[in-house]
């Protein structure tokens, strides 16, 4: 497995669900290190790369976020049964039987996500999907007392159980957590692609905390960094699966990081946008157009920081996101990387400026 791929298998086999990313951030700050100027952390818990280029120069933000969707344990039962409440969006259809790891003061845990079993269901009952808040996870105890034992208490993480697997088709990676640690690692490929090269301004990788619950690491990052302009890089739908249709979701996998020119928390900017789009066809960087009616991404906070800030969402098109499994593409990755280093290389003071007033 070559650097990248294990850098990538890290990232996603790391456990970090909103308000407990620590795990997720040691890799990052791992593999982010080496390449960067300075690396620290906010008081929420984002971490922050910075790598200099011109000391004076624009602050350019790239951030993906850290954290995955997962669960919270809020009580036990008397049966040794774990209940829970969602940290992120979830939808019941994709949760039941599935494995999750529970991570403990003494380690972590491995437990199945269980029901009621549909025979003893009424035939109504069946027909109707299965609500989580009936929904339980067992890790093999057999009382309270015994599931204390094994070290869990209310307010322990739990995230899917998943292991990183290259497919057959080599540029087709299936993994938990890509949304968002493909962010991360994009931040984290930029920053390393700019190590030798000289550009006009200063660059920030960040990997943001509790994105998934409100975009609230995103606002304490770039409180910190106040940046001219930003980029939030994370996952986007793919519409390449059956059952969808084009004007739910036209992009593909394979073909392009999407700019997305909307969605729930923010329009992008228009000055940023263009200068993008017009950076990719110098360069003949493939791109596709996207929209997302409902959600949004850490750009949503970023872009109201202080008195505002000339953003942009750029996403990696993912199948399966807020499941326990999703699949991307590898030359998505790559050219999302190539895409912001040509970027960063234009965003001198004076094209900041043009931009900002666009």
């Amino acid at each position: 497995m070559n650097e990248k791929l294990t850098m990538l298998k890290e990232l996603t086999e790391a456990n970090g669900i909103s308000g407990n990313e620590r795990e997720a951030r040691e890799v990052m700050e791992k593999h982010i290190s080496p390449y960067a100027t300075e690396v620290y952390t906010d008081h929420l818990g984002s971490l922050i790369a910075k790598k200099v280029g011109q000391e004076d120069g624009p602050k350019v933000m790239v951030a993906g976020h850290l954290d995955e969707i997962g669960l919270m344990i809020t009580r036990i039962d008397d049966n040794g049964f774990l209940y829970f409440q969602t940290i992120g969006g979830w939808w019941s259809q994709v949760m039941l039987a599935q494995r999750v790891t529970v991570t403990t003061s003494k380690g972590n845990l491995i437990g199945v996500i269980g029901s009621k079993p549909p025979h003893i269901m009424p035939a109504e009952a069946r027909k109707k999907p299965y609500e989580i808040k009936d929904m339980f996870i067992d890790i093999g105890a057999t009382s309270k007392e015994e599931a204390e034992s094994f070290g869990v208490r209310p307010g322990d993480s739990v995230v899917p159980y998943f292991e990183f697997h290259q497919m057959k088709n080599e540029k087709l990676l299936l993994a938990k957590a890509w949304d968002n640690r493909i962010g991360c690692a994009i931040a984290i490929e930029v920053v390393k692609q700019l190590k030798d090269v000289d550009h006009p301004n200063v660059v920030y990788g960040v990997g943001t905390v509790q994105e998934e619950v409100g975009l609230r690491g995103a606002k304490t990052s770039a409180n910190t960094i106040q940046p001219d302009i930003a980029f939030a890089v994370d996952t986007g739908i793919a519409g390449d699966t059956p059952g969808i249709s084009p004007k739910d979701a036209d992009s593909k996998i394979g073909e392009g990081p999407q700019i997305i020119i909307y969605d729930a928390s923010m329009i992008s900017h228009k000055g940023v946008r263009d200068f993008v789009i017009d950076t990719a066809d110098k360069h003949a960087i493939p791109y596709q157009y996207a929209s997302i009616a409902a959600g949004g991404t850490d750009s949503g906070a970023i872009h109201l920081t202080a008195n505002g800030v000339p953003a942009l969402s750029i996403g990696i098109a993912t199948r399966y996101i807020h499941s326990h499994a999703g699949i991307l593409h590898q030359d998505d990755f790559d050219n999302a990387v190539k895409l912001i280093v040509e970027v960063i290389k234009g965003l001198d003071k004076e094209t900041v400026k043009n931009i900002t007033f666009n």
